[in-house]
C-alpha cells in the first residue's frame, strides 16, 4: 500500500504563491508513489483553536483532539498519515489564525505534562513546513525554527523552507493608493526567475519527505 501524505494549505488564496508550493510539494509526494489527501482550512466547516477542555489529558483520550468541529478530520488523517505537508502565508509576522488554530490542536492533543514523557504522539511522521512571505525570507527563519522545534517533537522530524519577497497582486498599479513600500518590477521579475526554481526545490522536498525517517 502507497505511503499516504496529508497536504494543508492554511492559506486562503487559491493559485498563488503558497497554494502554489503546497501543490508543487505534494506532485513531487506522488511522484515518489506516495498517496497525498489535501485539505484547504479556508475551505472548512467551522472550527476554532484550542479551547483547553483538557479531554486530550484524559489516559482514554491521550493524542487525540476531543473538540469536534471542522478540524477533526484533518486532525484524524493527521494522525494515520505517514507525512504531512503544511504551507501558510506570513501574515503580521506570523502563520495565518487557521494554521494557529491547527497547530494547537496538533501539538497539545500530544503534550502530556509529564516530564518523563512529555509526549504520547508514538507514530512520528515527518514534516514539510512552507512559509510564503512578501518580506525577504530572512525576517522568518526564526519563527520558523521555533516551528521546527516544536513540531520535532510533538509530530515528528521536520523541514521547513521559507519563500519571501513573493509577489502579491499581478498589477501593483491597480491598487487605489501606491504600494511605496515594493519595487513591483522587482517582485515581478523574482516571480518569473526565482519562484520557479522554488517550485522544483519544493517539489523535491515532498517527494523526498517519507525518506527523512
Amino acid at each position: 500500500m502507497a505511503k499516504r501524505i496529508i497536504a494543508v494549505n492554511a492559506g486562503p488564496r487559491t493559485g498563488w504563491n503558497t497554494d502554489t508550493l503546497i501543490t508543487a510539494a505534494s506532485n513531487g509526494a506522488e511522484s515518489a508513489g506516495f498517496s497525498v489527501e489535501r485539505f484547504d482550512l479556508f475551505h472548512l466547516e467551522k472550527y476554532t483553536g484550542c479551547i483547553s477542555c483538557f479531554g486530550c489529558k484524559r489516559e482514554k483520550n491521550k493524542g487525540h483532539c476531543m473538540c469536534r468541529d471542522g478540524l477533526t478530520p484533518v486532525l484524524d488523517a493527521i494522525r494515520n498519515a505517514d507525512g504531512l505537508i503544511i504551507g501558510s502565508p506570513n501574515y503580521l509576522g506570523e502563520m495565518t489564525a487557521s494554521f494557529r488554530a491547527l497547530y494547537e490542536r496538533l501539538i497539545f492533543q500530544n503534550l502530556t505534562y509529564n516530564l518523563e514523557t512529555p509526549c504520547c504522539n508514538e507514530h512520528l511522521i515527518p514534516v514539510l513546513l512552507i512559509m510564503t512571505s512578501n518580506a525577504p525570507a530572512v525576517y522568518s527563519m526564526n519563527l520558523m525554527q521555533n516551528y521546527r522545534d516544536t513540531m520535532d517533537r510533538f509530530v515528528g522530524p521536520t523541514k521547513y523552507f521559507v519563500s519571501g519577497d513573493t509577489l502579491q497582486l499581478r498589477d501593483y498599479s491597480k491598487t487605489d493608493w501606491p504600494w511605496s513600500m515594493f519595487d513591483p518590477e522587482a517582485k515581478k521579475e523574482r516571480h518569473e526567475t526565482v519562484f520557479p526554481e522554488e517550485i522544483k526545490m519544493v517539489y523535491n522536498l515532498g517527494a523526498e519527505l517519507v525518506s527523512v525517517q
